[in-house]
């Protein structure tokens, strides 16, 4: 008796007597690799995929896992978006703007110099256009993007000696986070890209003269403040950092509309959960930072002015040269300016009287 006559003439539970099993939810586990740009120390933005993980693994009850790998287990933290690209690993957890040197575009679905803060680039991406114009340039390297955590806004970083004006940028040595090298090279500084597992010794050895990372939680994981005194603020660079998850395309759409949503889904939970790490952690590090001796400094206005201005006319320039800059930033800064009007009124005016007050 063949498999059509056994179904036709008893049904399932005859198939089950003749031991023929069904073809229907035969589906094969998914197994993912992905790499990540941090070392496994720092929970709080290397943790943002372990949730992702654990998140695609507990909804698909166990059909789908990722395995996460610390920067350099599986390539280095700067090769991550060469290995999606290529298909070396099926996705890659990183802050975009390290790889401006692609192409410039690659800042802007991370930070720019004065750009948007936390929430507002939350918003850009989810309800304005900056999820789908980003996705359109990300296309060009076999990838998709999703928003993948957000540190909010940045300390900005640990110094040998006291910043008091422009001056004293003149010649400094400082590992600075991706597009911002850009500015501070031309204020007469001299950036450096470091991984984020790398930077304690340059700065110990004084290969470097100043580092930023993140913020106080991180920073006081990475020991900074015992080889540097001087912790500025604010990161005029990084006032919302979104790091993303990288899909290889392929990948990607080879899976199921389930398994997709089940992706989207687990990547917005590492979304939340990681802004909401940092914003919970920092103000116990910061503390502890200062009760140790670390000398919080403001930068000053002329820093802060001067850096603003180089950045503006960077971004025109861009803009006259790379299309794809110019097609993005078109968009983003116009969302930028809605987004600070709004806030001036709401977000900063309760902030202002808030900080004031003695809680």
């Amino acid at each position: 008796m063949d498999r059509r006559s056994v179904i036709k003439s008893a049904g399932i539970a005859g198939v089950l007597a003749a031991g023929v099993a069904p073809a229907v939810h035969a589906q094969a586990a998914i197994r993912w690799r992905l790499a990540s740009s941090f070392p496994k120390s720092l929970d709080t933005i290397y943790g943002a995929a372990e949730v992702f993980a654990n998140q695609i693994k507990a909804m698909s009850g166990g059909k789908f896992e990722v395995s996460v790998h610390a920067a350099g287990e599986l390539m280095p933290p700067f090769g991550v978006v060469d290995g999606v690209q290529q298909g070396t690993v099926e996705c890659a957890h990183t802050a975009p703007y390290y790889f401006f040197g692609k192409n410039e575009a690659f800042a802007l679905g991370c930070a720019i110099p004065f750009g948007l803060n936390s929430r507002q680039m939350t918003a850009w991406q989810y309800e304005g256009n900056g999820l789908k114009l980003m996705r359109e340039f990300y296309a060009k390297y076999n990838m998709i993007s999703f928003p993948g955590g957000n540190t909010g806004s940045q300390m900005g970083g640990w110094y040998r000696k006291e910043i008091k004006s422009v001056k004293d940028i003149k010649g400094l040595k400082m590992r600075i986070g991706g597009f911002a090298g850009k500015v501070l090279e031309r204020m007469g500084g001299v950036p450096q890209n470091i991984p984020g597992g790398e930077i304690y010794a340059a700065l110990e050895k004084g290969t470097i003269d100043a580092t930023e990372w993140v913020g106080p939680y991180d920073d006081q994981k990475l020991g900074f403040n015992k080889v540097a005194p001087f912790y500025y603020y604010p990161g005029w660079w990084e006032g919302g950092p979104q790091l993303d998850f990288f899909i290889n395309d392929k990948a990607f759409n080879a899976l199921s509309a389930e398994n997709k949503a089940i992706v989207q889904a687990a990547a917005s939970e590492a979304h939340v959960v990681m802004q909401a790490r940092y914003d919970a952690r920092n103000p116990t590090a910061l503390k502890q930072l200062v009760a140790a001796g670390t000398k919080l400094r403001p930068f000053s206005n002329d820093v802060l002015a001067e850096a603003f201005k180089q950045s503006m006319a960077l971004y025109e320039e861009l803009s006259t040269k790379n299309e794809d800059w110019k097609k993005i930033y078109a968009d983003y800064s116009k969302f930028r300016a809605d987004q600070n009007l709004w806030f001036r009124f709401t977000e900063m005016g309760f902030d202002r009287f808030m900080q004031a007050q003695k809680l």
